[in-house]
């Protein structure tokens, strides 16, 4: 199995509080981790993970972020109805620079750095995160505990007046940020104008609404999780419009190693096998290509 990312060595005390049985020195992240082993359940039945009496979710402010970070609580309200848990909303640098590019400024790790401190200075517990927006390499120190059941992973045309990319005019105007999205637009559509086009998505919606561009492309899984699927005229098939490597999925991301609390056994019933393999491949097959969400 190709590893994803590896961790320091533990001590062994770490290694007997996170599993009793492991032999190993060496961690890998749960993106290339099955769900628990029926040996994993009956240790976690004998002796139960630290359930938490309170837990801090770190999150971007936008809508749709807000929205997957509630989603999340409300799963883990139901597993530990005891816990009290918070949200951290948080104005990320990727969000606040929006007359440039990502790979004009540093790429997609700016969407996570500040969620990233907030958990490294104790101010919250975990983080979740969009994917597509996690850069292939986390930070020393932290890891992915979950990757929760995926969305729609395609890419979806959205126009007020058209019905989809064939039925364009030429010269007409497609907004996408996406270098991804551009390359494969340009080289199929090569008589429309590609504008880059920045912003959480209701402010891309807004600019497509004053008349800014003739269309956008946006991912489903964003327009689907704010109950906007109605806004979606096509949706465009990956063999044509490759989605980005996690697209439609979301992480859940912690500090490795805590002593307080088993916060990956904690997370461990969030995750979702079949999405956890297939983000894995994609990007570890990104990785190995150079790749990003861009």
């Amino acid at each position: 199995m190709i590893k994803f990312r590896f961790l320091k060595r533990t001590s062994v005390s770490q290694r007997q509080r996170a599993n009793d049985n492991e032999q190993t020195t060496v961690k890998e992240s749960v993106l290339t981790a099955p769900e628990l082993t029926a040996q994993q359940h009956q240790q976690y039945q004998q002796q139960p993970p630290l359930h938490p009496k309170t837990l801090i979710i770190a999150s971007r402010e936008s809508r749709l972020a807000m929205w997957q970070a509630e989603h999340v609580r409300a799963q883990l309200n139901v597993l530990y109805p005891q816990c009290a848990i918070e949200i951290l909303g948080m104005t990320t640098r990727g969000d606040q620079i929006l007359d440039r590019t990502l790979s004009k400024v540093g790429g997609k790790g700016l969407f996570v750095k500040e969620l990233e401190v907030a958990m490294a200075e104790g101010r919250a517990d975990l983080a979740v995160h969009s994917l597509k927006d996690v850069p292939m390499d986390l930070p020393e120190g932290f890891e992915m505990a979950a990757v929760l059941e995926r969305e729609d992973p395609r890419d979806a045309f959205v126009s007020n007046h058209y019905a989809s990319l064939d039925a364009l005019p030429a010269g007409a105007l497609v907004g996408t940020s996406s270098l991804r999205r551009q390359a494969l637009i340009a080289a199929r559509y090569p008589q429309l104008v590609i504008k880059p086009l920045r912003g959480n998505l209701d402010t891309r919606l807004g600019k497509l609404d004053r008349g800014e561009y003739a269309a956008i492309i946006l991912a489903a899984a964003g327009l689907k999780r704010l109950g906007l699927a109605t806004r979606i005229r096509a949706l465009l098939d990956p063999e044509h419009s490759l989605p980005a490597p996690g697209q439609g999925a979301m992480a859940i991301e912690i500090v490795s190693g805590r002593l307080d609390i088993d916060l990956r056994a904690v997370l461990a019933p969030l995750n979702h096998r079949a999405s956890a393999q297939a983000v894995t491949a994609e990007r570890t097959v990104s990785k190995v290509f150079g790749g990003s969400c861009q």
